[in-house]
């Protein structure tokens, strides 16, 4: 008898916590149900506006519409827990949510901040795909802009992928900004030469060259009196869209000035070794002549 009625309370125990949270089982299904059609209309919605707003950039608005969308379908479980009376049941499952997060972002810190940072690229846009950039010691064209990894494939035909963090962390060069670059020839004439001539005759050169920039001005100094040359360096800027127009321009300038330099006698100079045979204790070599025999050794 006792266990009948034991089981007829339990019964009826179920009976009135049935009734009691049957229809607030049912209002938190139909919040949950709500929010999760209001953020999927506004996840497609957000999209397209931000799509527009970041034209060249569709990552960026993927991105924040998944935020939106995840935002809301936590907000409506949230509050379905709320309406349920499970309160408490809540409290401790964002305590321990904020534990696994904070285990996750020492786990997760450094996809974190590429993801942040591609973040950035992807707004400020310093480079595009097809631009030639130098990043991390790796020069190459810009192939992929992704949230985590920016891919370059370098001049031997590979595709390396630089984390996005290495790009803020460091500096790095676009070459495709101005589509332009400058090319500088550095070289030396000898003693003898006359300086405003080979200034003259190098300039000259300079105009033959066919990516010249004519709208950009041609630079000419004499650098460093070396030890055995007069050292110069000739400036000038060239159409730039791809490696292969600073190449041909630096190969160009260097067969002007090798031929023209020939041509008028000037001396591209080359390091000198002197040797001086006339010091105290020397020997003049057009005095005395050198005499050369067998070497001898210890056991000779």
């Amino acid at each position: 008898m006792d266990n009948i009625t034991a089981l007829k309370e339990l019964l009826e125990k179920w009976e009135q916590e049935t009734v009691f949270y049957l229809p607030k089982v049912i209002v938190a299904i139909l919040v949950i149900l709500l929010f999760y059609f209001i953020a999927k209309a506004l996840k497609r919605y957000s999209y397209k506006i931000y799509s527009k707003t970041f034209s060249n950039a569709h990552q960026i608005a993927s991105f924040i519409s998944i935020g939106i969308y995840i935002f809301l379908l936590l907000s409506g479980v949230f509050l379905a827990l709320e309406i349920l009376g499970l309160e408490n049941t809540l409290a401790k499952l964002l305590a321990s949510a904020g534990v696994v997060g904070i285990i996750a972002g020492f786990a997760l810190k450094d996809i974190a901040s590429n993801a942040f940072a591609g973040f950035l690229l992807n707004i400020q846009r310093p480079f595009k795909p097809g631009d030639w950039v130098s990043i991390a010691s790796n020069f190459g064209t810009i192939q992929k802009i992704s949230l985590v990894t920016t891919s370059i494939k370098n001049i031997s035909g590979q595709e390396i992928f630089v984390p996005n963090q290495l790009i803020y962390n460091n500096s790095f060069t676009n070459f495709s900004t101005y589509n332009k670059r400058r090319v500088i020839l550095s070289s030396g004439v000898s003693y003898g030469d006359d300086l405003d001539f080979v200034k003259k005759v190098a300039l000259e050169e300079v105009q033959k060259v066919p990516s010249l920039n004519k709208h950009e001005e041609i630079e000419f100094y004499y650098t460093e009196i070396g030890a055995s040359t007069f050292n110069f360096e000739v400036r000038f800027w060239i159409d730039f869209h791809h490696q292969k127009d600073f190449l041909v321009a630096r190969n160009d300038i260097i067969m002007l000035i090798k031929k023209r330099f020939e041509q008028e006698q000037i001396s591209i100079a080359y390091s000198v070794l002197s040797l001086d045979f006339g010091v105290k204790g020397g020997v003049n070599l057009f005095d005395q002549s050198i005499k050369t025999g067998p070497v001898r050794t210890d056991n000779s």
